[in-house]
């Protein structure tokens, strides 16, 4: 699996990095290397009309449902080679080792290598998951990318079927429930020595953008006392932001982008824009944060005379884990020798579309520093082992 990860990082849209967005040349390399790993693992596999790569193994009762496994195969800019294909690859080899032991269960498995987990070239995230758990809107499709290429032109250039994606649902159908392998992204794991942990919930996530407007001037005419700088208001908001953060148990918050207009070295900057993004496995905790944020944000708006405008881009509430699966992953854990943990997620994944589908389970795996959506992520091979012994045992007893 790891060297099956390290063949794939190899294909990117850039020469020098990996970088994999949906639709692309470079996805449907990746696609055809994954389809052939698939098939050999004894899986039909097919490309649906949202772009996701589908690998299908029929259980022996029909009745019995189908379990769903997989991750994503799209990446960030410069990315690492972990974060989504280690999720399909271990789905894969999960397979073809039941194939290779001859055991049949009755109930059908999917494993699915998601299309646009990440949203680096739509800017937004799910698609492929949103299909699946039925809810794309038809909205998506009049997307359009940096180049002007909308998402309705890129899924037809792709091999995809803007016209059938309703069809990708599964909400007809009887599923299982679904279940992620994915790198932690954090250092937890590796400060508990732990291999592996299941996941008990993924935290909810608010992005905004918060634009303060001031007046530009000249760096050396305008008094201090008269100056109505938009970037000291920023400042004061991105202190406000860390402050408030660390006071808060589990909350996550942080100005990731920060722009300056006019954006020269002799002149009082005018307008300033910050982008925010507040996580919490409590709903309600997070919207208060937010609200305490944005207030901040207003106040050093006022004390300055710098007008603040502010907007929500992304509003994604928290996910619990399906208790069942959940405790199947537990005892799978506990067959191997394994002691209980249990980790929140900070990071989105696709469980979160899903689960408004199926119940959803997640397990982690130790990453090297916690470095994640960087070239230097790095697995230890007796933990991707762990993980896939863990899977498998989770996958007989669900599909049993």
């Amino acid at each position: 699996m790891l060297a099956q990860c390290w063949q794939l990082a190899a294909i990117s849209q850039d020469p020098n990095r990996l970088t994999r967005p949906f639709a692309t040349p470079a996805m449907a390399r990746a696609n055809a290397l994954v389809g052939r790993w698939m098939r050999e693992a004894g899986l039909a596999v097919e490309l649906d009309a949202a772009g996701n790569l589908v690998g299908r193994l029929a259980g022996t009762d029909p009745a019995a449902g189908t379990l769903l496994l997989g991750s994503h195969l799209d990446t960030v800019r410069d990315a690492g080679a972990f974060d989504g294909p280690l999720g399909v690859l271990c789905a894969i080899a999960c397979v073809h080792g039941l194939r290779d032991a001859g055991t049949r269960l009755p109930a059908s498995i999917e494993v699915l290598g998601f299309c646009d987990e990440e949203g680096l070239r739509f800017g937004t995230a799910y698609l492929g998951s949103r299909a699946l758990a039925g809810d794309f809107g038809e909205e998506l499709l009049d997307l359009v990318d940096e180049d002007g290429v909308s998402l309705l032109e890129a899924l037809r250039a792709f091999g995809g079927d803007p016209r059938a994606i309703a069809a990708v649902s599964r909400r007809d159908r009887h599923i299982l429930g679904y279940c992620e392998v994915h790198i932690e992204q954090g250092p937890l794991l590796e400060q508990r020595d732990l291999p592996v942990a299941v996941v008990s919930a993924i935290a909810g996530a608010t992005r905004a953008e918060v634009r303060f407007t001031g007046r530009a001037g000249h760096a050396g005419t305008v008094p201090m006392e008269l100056r109505r700088d938009a970037l000291c208001a920023a400042a004061e908001f991105v202190s406000a932001v860390e402050t408030h953060s660390a006071q808060v148990a589990g909350l996550l918050a942080t100005v990731g982008r920060l722009s300056v207009a006019p954006d020269a070295a002799n002149v009082v900057p005018g307008s300033a824009f910050a982008t925010l993004d507040v996580r919490h496995a409590e709903d309600e905790i997070r919207a208060e944060a937010l609200a305490a944020l944005l207030r901040a944000a207003d106040r050093a708006g006022e004390r300055r005379g710098v007008g603040v405008d502010w907007r929500v881009r992304l509003e994604n509430p928290a996910v619990a884990m399906d208790p069942v699966l959940t405790a199947a992953l537990a005892d799978a854990m506990a067959a191997s020798g394994l002691p209980p943990a249990g980790l929140t997620s900070g990071a989105g994944h696709d469980a979160v579309a899903l689960a408004a589908l199926t119940g959803v389970a997640m397990l982690f795996v130790r990453c090297a520093g916690g470095v994640s959506h960087h070239p230097a992520e790095s697995v230890a091979e007796e933990d991707v082992a762990v993980a896939l012994g863990v899977l498998d045992a989770f996958v007989r007893r669900v599909c049993a």
